[in-house]
């Protein structure tokens, strides 16, 4: 009801996660670094003016454009900074109360040609209680200074950011003697004043100065760990200095993760235009829903004149074409994609930082346990990594990573550690799975390839329409979409080697374990040459791909830390299906999957491995070093799990419905999570309800998995129609979809033209 002026939440409201986390109300706070700082604040002069209090925020405030900083300057005299290197010039004046002295210095900058701050921060009151021993005719005469100060100010927060702090409550109990009169009914009473008299004129509403009040709710929570009852604790007064920066640099710098006084982003060319197709779509499905209707209900009855009696119609049921289930696909893809727009891009709800405790991510992960352990059934078949034992791992692997990302567990190391073996475990599946399809079926056609293509990426294409965002930044899809392309490559490659060819020669195994090792030699070399590997995908046009903020190192390093495992996968693929074809394995309903002595063994083996690099992951103290070997050793719990998981009969003959369900929507949800259920591209979290976060949670999650299904269908839908299974029909739409990237290359070339 207030607007989206998320400033002015900035300045006035928020509350503490734990003890040092400041979340303001409704949006998210940037923690910004020396260089940001430095790149924001280049060529400005800010000013800071009043007392010890403001040279403690003074000092706050430097310290994040060079950390080194040391408060020695004079107590009670001006103290300045300059950073040449970014040609920024920080003063602190000492003027201690709001008297005639003060106003000079104020209007001095009002007059003639003389160059203004960019930033001014102003705040004094405790020196005029403490001199005048907290008497009423001190705050009398405050009101009148700061009446007669109130217009210089407002006059230059027209072309610079005024901002007037109010004074922060003291802890009375440890004041010395002398500054005893300094009450916290005194402080309330001067803070008023200065809040009714500052803005009281009826100018302009965008040249007021900006009253940052948030720094006494802060000094309410903190004041007690103040070493003199008057001074705040320094990570306190940290807070307001990160305050004042996002308050002044969120515009500038744009941050994904601040989006506090952020203006909303202007709608792109390309966005406009999808808005047009999609409105077009749902008039187009209207119109066409209302003739079918009409006509259906003109032969819903027809009645014979010489009986009485009714017939039935030729047509029971309306028709529907493949126009109208395609219009209806985007109707309903054009729905979701606004509430996308309005969750994420439109300044409409509200976004908060993360904060991670243990109780946050391990209580949701014990819950889901339980759900899906209650929702057990049997499976219809039981192999190895059958489809519904297949399903149930993508489903509980992909629940955990919410929770992960929701939790913001990633601070968490050990935690870290173990998601990213079940990001490897999404790629172990994918190189298992195709290699299993193209070993067994030998069916290396177009449509097979087109129909995995669409299905990975139909939504990250439309998202990146609709939300303006580059292909690499959804990394995921752009990570199976490759290696799915090297293993159809590595197998449709002369000579293709299939099941069917190899039984009947031995050679031909051979023959597929040197294209393995061929494989292996590329990955082993790329990973270890940068510049090669940034050469292959700088060239375009898959450099319109893969390129993130300019270059591919995002995409380098994503695809280096996995980049083993979808060979593993491929492997033990390969080497499963050949003990299932020399009937080596039994995988009959509740027998194990070897001999009981050998089952034991590999059983056992399985455990200690998978407990080993779970103390291996959870004693890690480096992430660098940590990411080092995960690519090697990642394969290891990996395969400890599919073992445990499937040689005792009995477990491998159950799965869980629960986590199957989710597991066939998995990737919508891993790309859905990035706009309706976190925000700020994953750095926060969307709040709908404010001030309920359990609640928010409950309803932000339903809307989120109805979503993900939703989209899940449409894509299933919209497969059929665009990759059709005759050849001819295909070609066209291959045409089609080539015409329809061209004209979204020229787009984005007016667009990136008009942006410079």
């Amino acid at each position: 009801f207030k607007g989206g002026d998320t400033c002015e939440y900035l300045l006035s409201s928020g509350r503490f996660l734990g003890e040092k986390v400041w979340q303001p109300h409704s949006c998210m706070m940037h923690k910004y670094k020396n260089s940001e700082a430095k790149n924001c604040l280049i060529d400005k002069h800010v000013v800071f003016i009043g007392d010890s209090r403001i040279r403690q925020l003074f000092y706050s405030f430097i310290k994040l454009i060079n950390p080194q900083v040391k408060e020695e300057g004079i107590k009670h005299g001006n103290i300045p900074f300059e950073d040449k290197s970014a040609s920024i010039k920080v003063d602190f004046l000492w003027y201690p109360e709001v008297n005639g002295s003060m106003r000079q210095r104020i209007k001095s900058w009002t007059e003639g040609s003389v160059a203004k701050p960019h930033i001014i921060v102003v705040g004094a009151a405790t020196w005029s209680i403490k001199i005048h021993n907290g008497s009423n005719e001190a705050l009398a005469q405050y009101k009148i200074n700061i009446t007669s100060i109130a217009p210089l100010l407002e006059k230059l927060a027209i072309s610079s950011d005024v901002y007037w702090v109010l004074q922060d409550p003291v802890y009375e109990d440890m004041l010395s003697e002398n500054r005893k009169m300094i009450t916290n009914e005194k402080i309330d009473a001067y803070n008023e004043a200065a809040v009714r008299i500052l803005n009281s004129s009826s100018r302009n509403s965008k040249a007021k100065v900006k009253v940052f009040s948030v720094s006494k709710l802060i000094a309410q929570e903190t004041i007690m760990k103040s070493a003199d009852g008057l001074h705040l604790p320094e990570s306190s007064r940290d807070t307001n200095a990160m305050i004042l920066m996002n308050v002044y640099c969120n515009k500038i710098m744009k941050p994904i993760d601040g989006s506090c006084c952020q203006p909303q982003p202007p709608l792109t060319l390309i966005q406009k235009i999808a808005f047009c197709f999609f409105t077009l779509s749902i008039i187009g499905y209207l119109i066409i829903s209302l003739i079918h209707r009409n006509n259906y209900r003109k032969n819903k009855s027809c009645t014979d004149l010489e009986s009485g009696e009714e017939k039935k119609p030729a047509i029971s049921t309306p028709n529907v074409s493949t126009l109208e289930m395609l219009l209806q696909c985007f109707c309903k893809l054009g729905l979701i994609m606004t509430y996308f727009y309005l969750c994420d891009r439109a300044n409409l709800f509200m976004k908060e930082n993360k904060f991670y405790t243990h109780s946050s991510f391990f209580i949701p992960i014990v819950y889901i346990l339980v759900l899906g352990v209650f929702y057990t059934e049997n499976t219809k078949e039981t192999k190895v990594l059958n489809r519904e034992q297949t399903d149930e791992w993508k489903g509980w692997m992909q629940l955990v990573i919410l929770i992960y990302h929701i939790s913001g567990a990633s601070t968490f190391l050990p935690v870290y550690m173990h998601i990213r073996v079940l990001v490897a475990a999404y790629l172990f599946q994918t190189g298992y799975g195709h290699f299993s399809y193209f070993w067994i079926k030998g069916d290396f056609g177009v449509y097979r390839v087109c129909q995995v293509l669409f299905r990975l990426n139909f939504l990250v294409v439309v998202l990146c329409i609709v939300m303006d965002r580059p292909y690499q930044f959804y990394y995921f899809v752009p990570l199976v979409t490759v290696w799915f392309m090297i293993i159809y490559a590595t197998l449709a490659v002369w000579p293709q080697i299939v099941q069917k060819k190899a039984n009947g020669n031995c050679l031909w195994q051979f023959g597929l374990l040197l294209k393995l090792i061929c494989l292996l030699t590329c990955i082993y070399f790329l990973s270890y040459s940068q510049g090669a590997f940034e050469k292959i995908f700088s060239f375009w046009p898959l450099s319109k791909c893969f390129e993130l903020n300019g270059n591919v190192y995002e995409w380098w390093f994503r695809w280096k830390l996995d980049r083993y495992v979808v060979f593993h996968g491929m492997l033990f693929a390969f080497i499963y299906l050949a003990l299932q074809k020399r009937q080596m394995i039994s995988e009959g309903k509740g027998d194990p999957l070897f001999s009981n002595r050998v089952s034991n063994v590999l059983l056992f083996i399985s455990i200690v491995s998978f407990l080993t690099y779970s103390i291996w992951a959870s004693s890690c103290k480096n992430k660098t070093e940590c990411n080092e070997l995960h690519p090697s050793v990642s394969v290891v719990q990996i395969l400890a799990f599919i073992l445990i998981r499937n040689i005792p009969g009995y477990v491998r003959s159950v799965y869980s419905s629960f986590f199957a369900w989710f597991g066939k929507i998995s990737l919508e949800l891993f790309i859905c999570q990035y706009h309706i259920w976190l925000a700020a591209d994953t750095k926060g979290i969307l709040v709908l309800i404010p001030g309920y976060p359990m609640f928010n949670v409950l309803v932000s999650t339903f809307i989120f998995v109805c979503v993900a299904h939703e989209i899940s269908q449409i894509t299933n839908d919209l497969a059929q129609i665009v990759v059709p299974k005759d050849n001819s029909t295909l070609l066209k739409r291959l045409l089609c979809i080539a015409g329809f990237f061209s004209g979204l290359h020229f787009f984005s070339a007016m667009q990136d033209q008009s942006r410079h």
